[in-house]
């Protein structure tokens, strides 16, 4: 049982850790308390006195810390800590009177630790690992063990005595979503003063000793297991940042244009400067468009007679062509018809000059 909290502790952290570090980096204070279960405590004599084999076994108590630390954004955390853990005595083994025993053994720390968080995808759960060093002291405050008629006191008053203490650490904290760098923590600590650590027995001015003799007496090893529950507030973390507005999407380019459209003045096959300007956007398209042909159909109004409009109609379609040409189409590529006052724009009687009418249209096909 003395080495279960150790064994179990150095399991989690010899496991390997393949998840990356908490972004966490500031100064952050912390705090936990709960329940304590001291293993049983060797009790030794001073040297050249004798002394029957004495254990101290405590029973369950309650443990309380408070830290402030520095986390490096990386993960690691250092802290300092202060801490305090309250158990009763339940039985002094080794003594002539077993039957009754009380007191309190109380230990004080103060430790240096270093931590790491780590990130294992949940937002909401990051646990952790650590390992402690620093100074405890123990206070055995009136233990005693009784028989059925004469009382026997380990020591009478109060006398803390202390040495070298170490931890080591396992916990889960639990960010608390609405309030940033807040976290609640639930952790497991194995947490020993190392002995030996003397404490004066002063048992023999109230009853009899529980040794032969009195002196000083020394604590080995004091091993304690403590379930925490906890806080800790971090005061350097920026609320999250709104989610990024989604990247506004391009719009594809319009596609060029497979139809345009010349217009021409009254019983006129001539181009206006106007005119120019669409023959040449639908040269210039043609080279980013697939194309079999490139037709080009030209029509009047209904003014005059249908025999002279045939032959007007075909004089704009060759005139609209030869500026294609002009603009660097292939003349192959390009077939011409005419078809008078036929297939109107804008339908009308006979004889009517409407300029929607007299038109050339070039179609990419």
């Amino acid at each position: 049982m003395r080495f279960r909290g150790v064994l179990l502790a150095g399991t989690v952290l010899a496991a390997p850790v393949a998840a990356s570090a908490q972004p966490f980096e500031g100064i952050y204070i912390g705090a936990g308390a709960g329940y304590n279960y001291l293993q049983e405590i060797d009790v030794r004599p001073s040297p050249g006195l004798y002394t029957p084999a004495q254990k101290i076994q405590g029973n369950s108590g309650w443990a309380g810390l408070g830290s402030i630390g520095y986390g490096f954004g990386n993960g690691l955390r250092l802290e300092a800590e202060g801490n305090y853990r309250d158990t009763q005595n339940r039985k002094i083994t080794g003594t002539a009177y077993p039957t009754e025993a009380g007191g309190q053994i109380q230990t004080y720390g103060a430790m240096v630790n270093a931590l790491f968080d780590l990130d294992i995808g949940f937002p909401w759960l990051y646990p952790y690992l650590g390992v402690g060093a620093g100074y405890g002291w123990t206070d055995l405050n009136k233990v005693y063990a009784s028989g059925p008629s004469v009382p026997a006191l380990l020591n009478a008053g109060s006398n803390r005595q202390g040495n070298f203490a170490w931890q080591v650490i396992a916990g889960l904290s639990f960010p608390v979503p609405d309030v940033p760098g807040l976290s609640l923590t639930a952790e497991y600590r194995f947490y020993s003063i190392v002995g030996p650590t003397g404490i004066k027995d002063s048992s023999a001015t109230y009853g009899a000793p529980l040794r032969y003799g009195t002196g000083n007496l020394t604590l080995r090893n004091q091993y304690n297991n403590s379930a925490l529950l906890g806080v800790r507030y971090a005061f350097n973390v920026a609320p999250p940042a709104p989610p990024a507005a989604p990247a506004p999407v391009e719009a594809p380019a319009p596609a060029a244009a497979r139809s345009y459209l010349v217009f021409f003045d009254w019983d006129k096959a001539t181009l206006t400067d106007r005119a120019r300007q669409i023959v040449a956007e639908a040269a210039r398209n043609s080279t980013t468009v697939q194309y079999t042909r490139i037709e080009v159909n030209g029509y009047t109004d209904t003014s005059g007679s249908a025999r002279y409009n045939q032959g007007l109609s075909v004089r704009r379609a060759q005139a609209v062509a030869a500026e294609l040409v002009k603009d660097g189409v292939p003349r192959q590529a390009i077939t011409i018809q005419g078809f008078g006052e036929t297939h109107l724009l804008v339908p009308t009687g006979p004889n009517v000059r409407e300029p929607q009418n007299r038109r050339v249209e070039i179609i990419l096909k």
